[in-house]
């Protein structure tokens, strides 16, 4: 159905919506679309407040992703049933009326999206969201040498886990400002990347950082990265992102969590030429004896904390404090898998 089709049948059923007699406040009116997904088909609705609504059939068990919330666009999850069916939607409204003919358009632009995608159309849902989003995006300053270094070896560990579980995004925090990059229930891992020639001094940022979780675990993830433009040689950081964004269930919260960290896909002609070849990588397990200072060492020792903003270097370069075996660093990835289950 082209989109001239989809808009006029979208403008129709809401028309007749609005005509029928106003429900109970938590109740839709609601019209089924003629097309069919997975999990069935799309439907319009509108609320006891005159509020239109796109609602995108998905499982019953799958979240939607959190973060729009009003007041123009609403997102959130909402289960329909009757005496036979139970049927579970991303639910995509709009809170204001005045803007209706723009509601339409997303709406044509997203049912478009999902006939295309029919297995998966909340992913289609996300990408068109994404895409208006990115409308109003001003242009950001590109990310330096020691950015794109962080962020490469954040996405390959992020990379390991998807291949192991399509969802390992969820637990990708250092995007969103939490204490560690990676962290799920008990278990916590922080990656810490350099390209500088010699010894192994990962920075820590604050007091927290190397706190380990409560009754959890905590590992330190140290990269070397020599940088190349030699094609063929090393990993390219788009081609590293592209490989992340293809093992991910869901694209467009991935494609969040990288605007976070600073990287857009309208971004990539910037970084063609970035190439990154690991020439070490180790994991430790931050125990008692790790290097470091933590709020949690200084409160035990009796000094008060009256500093902030921390920030300070830790050496790795000596035989002590050993990496982790092989065997522990795949435990360590399938007990962050576990905790995300």
């Amino acid at each position: 159905m082209n989109d001239d089709a989809l808009r006029k049948l979208v403008e129709e059923r809401w028309a007749a919506l609005d005509a029928e007699q106003t429900t109970s406040k938590r109740r839709l009116r609601v019209s089924p679309l003629p097309f069919v997904t997975q999990h069935g088909p799309p439907a319009v609705a509108v609320d006891h407040d005159g509020y239109r609504h796109l609602l995108v059939p998905i499982h019953a068990h799958r979240k939607v992703r959190p973060g729009l919330d009003g007041p123009v666009l609403q997102l959130r999850k909402r289960a329909l049933e009757d005496e036979e069916t139970y049927q579970a939607y991303a639910d995509l409204a709009c809170l204001r009326n005045d803007l209706g003919d723009l509601f339409t358009e997303l709406c044509v632009d997203v049912l478009g999206a999902a006939e295309e995608l029919p297995e998966n159309p909340v992913k289609a849902l996300y990408r068109v969201l994404d895409r208006w989003k990115a409308l109003f995006r001003t242009q950001e300053t590109p990310l330096g040498p020691e950015q794109l270094a962080g962020l490469f070896g954040e996405l390959t560990v992020l990379h390991r886990l998807l291949e192991k579980d399509s969802s390992a995004h969820r637990f990708w925090r250092g995007p969103e400002g939490h204490r560690h990059d990676f962290s799920a229930g008990p278990t916590a891992v922080e990656v810490k990347s350099s390209t500088a020639g010699g010894g192994r001094r990962p920075r820590i940022h604050g007091l927290d950082q190397l706190e380990v979780p409560e009754g959890g675990t905590l590992c330190l993830v140290w990269f070397r990265l020599h940088g190349t433009t030699v094609k063929g040689s090393g990993i390219a950081f788009v081609e590293l992102i592209e490989q992340t964004l293809r093992l991910c269930d869901d694209e467009g919260a991935l494609l969040e969590l990288l605007a976070l960290a600073g990287y857009r896909p309208s971004d990539a002609d910037r970084y063609h030429d970035v190439r990154f070849v690991i020439g070490e990588e180790r994991w430790y397990q931050v125990r008692p004896d790790f290097p470091g200072l933590t709020r949690q060492a200084l409160v035990a020792a009796g000094v008060p904390i009256s500093v902030l903003e921390v920030e300070y270097s830790i050496d790795l370069s000596g035989e002590t404090p050993g990496p982790l075996a092989q065997d522990q660093v795949s435990q360590i990835v399938d007990s962050l898998i576990q905790e995300s289950a």
